[in-house]
């Protein structure tokens, strides 16, 4: 997988993992019927650029001293890919302000343990001894797939989709592991794999027979096996009430804040605003099919932190465009709001 990339790495065609695309999601959703207002030069131009690339594009950012917001196929549910893994950060810091979890507890890292796709865990010995804290950082700013499995089962995949559901949120769900989702792809090729341990799924890799690259296309756009699913707006208010100090106690938003403003890849929306200002955000995707980025950019005051999502599922373009594309809505956010300059 090549750098900036966040997901999955073998010999087979592309698979990438944050965890998979979007495709039968119909476009005509509930963000269409909320823009009856005229659409601001800002809406205009982002509309614009992601219309221009041959994907299913979602957007949504919010600038939170001033509340204005662009809102673009915002409600649409889209595959999350790795994006999902912010909700399982959040309730492992959760789970530690209420005594559940210690960060600083060693774990001993198994050979069933192991995932292919992105992340650096697979390439060391087995017994390697990270402290949960290690893992729950390398979920997100290499986006593991090692560590986020490890974690899922540390904090419980139902607990992670009721925090979600007693928060207010109804379409961002966890649906399955990242092991459970490489044996999927596996069964594409013939049900019998569904046999497979987790280990044997990491050391087969991912199939690369010449049907490959069509069942890949498949497995991403069926939304029954993605890794997760959200909207634009939700993802984008769940960092919100990070970034508000309203998921977690104060020390743990402030870690992580930190972790996400770690993020090893900056492909996507930091790609032409990183010299400018900071930036925490989580990428998700499976090129060329999915490439997802969402973050809190940190603008000079007075304008201060600016939530955004953007979501490219069902990719039929160049992969570069599309990143390309994601860094330039970020930079047209940031020459719009950046600066506190009134509403355009």
């Amino acid at each position: 997988m090549a750098a900036g990339y966040s997901c999955w790495r073998s010999g087979a065609p592309i698979a990438v993992f944050a965890l998979t695309a979007c495709a039968s999601v119909n476009t005509g959703t509930a963000s269409s019927a909320r823009s009856a207002a005229p659409p601001t030069s800002l809406e205009s131009t982002i509309r614009a650029r992601l219309d221009s690339i041959a994907a299913h594009t979602t957007f949504y950012a919010k600038q939170l001293s001033t509340g204005r917001d662009v809102a673009i196929r915002a409600d649409d549910p889209m595959n999350t890919a790795s994006v999902i893994k912010i909700p399982v950060m959040i309730l492992a810091f959760r789970d530690v302000d209420a005594g559940r979890l210690n960060l600083d507890e060693r774990y001993t890292i198994r050979a069933e343990d192991l995932r292919r796709g992105s992340g650096l865990l697979q390439g060391f010995a087995i017994g390697l001894q990270p402290t949960l804290r290690d893992l729950v950082t390398q979920m997100i700013i290499t986006s593991d797939n090692t560590a986020t499995d490890i974690m899922i089962g540390r904090v419980g995949l139902a607990r992670v989709n009721q925090m979600l559901d007693s928060l207010g949120y109804r379409e961002t769900r966890l649906q399955t592991t990242v092991g459970q989702a490489f044996r999927g792809v596996w069964m594409m090729a013939d049900p019998k794999y569904e046999s497979l341990t987790d280990r044997e799924v990491f050391e087969r890799g991912f199939p690369n027979d010449s049907g490959a690259e069509r069942r890949n296309t498949t497995f991403v756009l069926d939304s029954a096996k993605w890794l997760g699913r959200t909207t634009a707006r939700e993802i984008a208010r769940l960092l919100e009430q990070l970034e508000r100090g309203q998921l977690a106690s104060a020390k743990s938003t402030a870690e992580m804040r930190r972790i996400l403003r770690q993020q090893v890849y900056s492909s996507r929306l930091p790609q032409r605003v990183r010299f400018r200002v900071a930036m925490g955000h989580k990428t998700g995707d499976w090129p060329p099919l999915l490439g997802n980025d969402v973050g809190i950019m940190y603008a000079p005051a007075p304008s201060g932190a600016i939530v955004i999502a953007v979501f490219t599922n069902d990719n039929r373009g160049s992969f570069f465009d599309l990143e390309a594309t994601e860094g330039k809505v970020a930079e047209d956010v940031l020459n719009a709001w950046g600066r506190g300059a009134p509403p355009s």
